[in-house]
């Protein structure tokens, strides 16, 4: 039987005789070059085009998974550890018998107010931090703040864990600011990957239409904040497997506890001084920081390998071009539209709500009356229950875009009135379904308000010189409400429903006020974002122009190019037409990859 004939024919190699192949090109040592070294003669151009952008969107969803789980186990370790610390710090017994007359509660007051305290300054800063080292690497450094957070507790003194609690502060605003920059620029690079044959057929240098990548942001709000929510699941973990062995049970930690929920005033008043029945062994404390501590070193590694850059090189220069005196002043510029100023009692609201529900529901209403030891369990299903909940933000693929929004507003409106009549009677468990009923319908309105909030932010502004002072304002008047609540934990439980109840109030007549002003065609006023002006020598740049004309000026010949060096044109007029625009020419770097700009990292 004869052998198949070989699929591709060897270079250089003669055929039985000798004879040309079919198109008269000899086929031995004296075929062309260009007939040995060519492209494949059976290659697809828009196969693999398909293909390439197959792989970018790929690594879109990978970007996405990998932040939402960096983001989940840092603040689960977070939380799990400051939880921990306090329940053990609070313990008189433990107090004395570890640290002596260290003074804990003294340390933890102050770690408590360096986290709190100094998020309200960081409107000041977190701007300029961002466009400084670009979204990927201020997320990557503030995962690593949060680290060095959790590596300050194998020494418990005051000068390790208040400044870890100021840094950790600082870092609290440009971490989340970062996140939701980050997570609106992906689904603006899904839409430009998905439909790159109609911006093929366009004009490349045409901005798509506004609102394009609304669909694939609500996708990857929803797949960020199921993430987040289980954080809150995650940092229970410690209390599980750990802590809750060594607790009393409810009859000693509630015995002079007597009133709870509406009623009560503070947070625990009347709480037994002693919760531990046995004091952990510091080995098997130094194990549990240990886990927390290489958990923590994964998601720095998650953020800083599986997450890739947000933007392109040029694109990040011309970010950081606009001048840093600029960049300070815009957050206070944008105030002067209307949209934000309309959704400012919805940014204090999200920070009211969530602290409600792990200081209020959680402590005030649950452990007040069914004792420490089910505080992870409340908190579990919190975390699950908006977890699950956060799918509920792609109903705004099909309904009005206001439903989900004002459904979880309207959800903890109906909470917060019946908490206000409930006073559950303490060391009763007959009622405990109704904590975990009102804990898991909270989080599925928390649910509802971060995915909303978050998806209308990124909507509403969607170009990219504006991302990360929208989102920092945002997380800013978050960081005010949560600072307001600690401020005011010693208030009775009605005034503090009574604040969240107005706040509530207040920020759904405001935001329906807002779409009812869109709907009337109401231009908002937004400050306008400095041309980049590069000035930087021996880097890449020279010119004083734009470079990569991102915005608006994207014309073929509105400015000089972003490349170092430039044909000089002719003094005199030469022959033939005469060109209609004069466009940049590549610079090296661009013409190394072979096209009109580098691709993303």
């Amino acid at each position: 039987m004869e052998g198949e004939p070989p699929l591709y024919p060897v270079a250089g190699a003669a055929g039985a005789q000798g004879e040309e192949d079919q198109l008269g090109v000899p086929d031995g040592p004296e075929a062309p070059l260009d007939e040995l070294v060519g492209a494949y003669p059976n290659y697809n151009e828009e196969e693999e085009e398909r293909r390439y952008y197959r792989r970018k969107r790929l690594g879109v969803l990978k970007n996405v998974l990998a932040a939402s789980a960096g983001g989940m186990l840092t603040y689960g370790v977070y939380l799990g550890l400051l939880q921990m610390q306090l329940i053990l710090h609070y313990d008189e017994t433990y107090r004395e018998v570890k640290y002596g007359n260290m003074g804990l509660p003294d340390i933890d007051s102050k770690m408590l107010m360096g986290i709190n305290v100094t998020p309200t300054v960081a409107l000041l800063y977190t701007p300029v931090l961002i466009r400084f080292f670009g979204t990927k690497w201020m997320m990557f450094l503030a995962v690593g703040v949060y680290a060095l957070f959790v590596s300050t507790n194998y020494w418990e003194r005051y000068y390790t864990l208040v400044p870890s609690a100021v840094a950790l502060g600082m870092a609290i605003v440009p971490l989340w600011a970062s996140m939701g920059n980050y997570i609106t620029r992906m689904a603006q690079k899904y839409y430009e990957y998905s439909h790159y044959k109609e911006q093929d057929e366009q004009d490349p240098q045409r901005r798509p239409p506004r609102g394009s990548h609304a669909p694939y942001l609500l996708v990857f709000q929803a797949i960020f904040y199921s993430f987040f929510h289980l954080s809150f699941a995650c940092a229970q973990l410690p209390m599980i497997y750990f802590l809750n062995h060594y607790l009393y049970d409810l009859n000693h930690t509630l015995f002079n506890v007597k009133n709870c929920g509406t009623n009560s005033q503070g947070i625990l008043i009347g709480f037994n001084k002693t919760v531990l029945r046995t004091l952990p062994r510091s080995r098997n404390l130094i194990v549990v920081e240990s886990v927390l501590m290489a958990v923590a070193f994964l998601a720095m590694l998650l953020v800083l390998g599986l997450c890739g850059a947000a933007y392109r090189p040029t694109e990040e220069i011309d970010l950081r071009s606009v001048g840093w005196g600029n960049i300070f002043q815009l957050p206070f510029k944008h105030v002067r539209d209307f949209r934000l100023r309309h959704l400012v009692p919805f940014f204090i609201y999200s920070g009211f709500e969530v602290l409600f529900a792990c200081t209020g529901l959680v402590l005030g209403y649950g452990v007040c009356s069914v004792g420490l030891e089910r505080l992870a369990y409340l908190l579990v299903a919190y975390s699950l229950g908006a977890s699950a909940s956060s799918a509920l933000g792609l109903l705004g693929l099909w309904l009005p875009r206001p439903v989900p929004l004002v459904a979880g507003a309207g959800l903890h409106l109906l909470l917060s009135l019946s908490l206000f009549f409930w006073a559950p009677t303490p060391r009763v468990l007959q009622h405990i379904w109704i904590l975990y009923a009102a804990a898991v319908l909270w989080g599925v309105g928390s649910a509802l308000n971060k995915t909303g909030l978050s998806t209308l932010l990124g909507i509403l502004y969607e170009d990219k010189e504006r991302q990360d002072f929208i989102f920092t304002i945002y997380h800013w008047w978050q960081a005010m409400a949560i600072f307001t609540v600690y401020l005011g934990s010693s208030l009775p439980m009605k005034a503090k429903l009574t604040v969240l109840l107005v706040t509530l109030v207040a920020a759904t007549a405001s935001y329906l006020w807002m779409e009812q002003k869109l709907r009337r065609g109401m231009v908002p006023r937004q400050p306008r974002i400095p041309r980049p002006q590069h000035k930087v020598r021996g880097y890449r740049y020279l010119e004083e122009d734009n470079s990569d004309e991102s915005d608006t000026e994207g014309e073929c010949g509105g400015g000089r190019g972003d490349c170092a060096e430039e044909e000089a044109l002719p003094a005199g007029p030469g022959p033939g037409p005469k060109p209609a625009g004069l466009c940049r020419r590549p610079c090296p770097y661009e013409q190394a990859l072979g096209g009109d700009g580098p691709e993303e990292q």
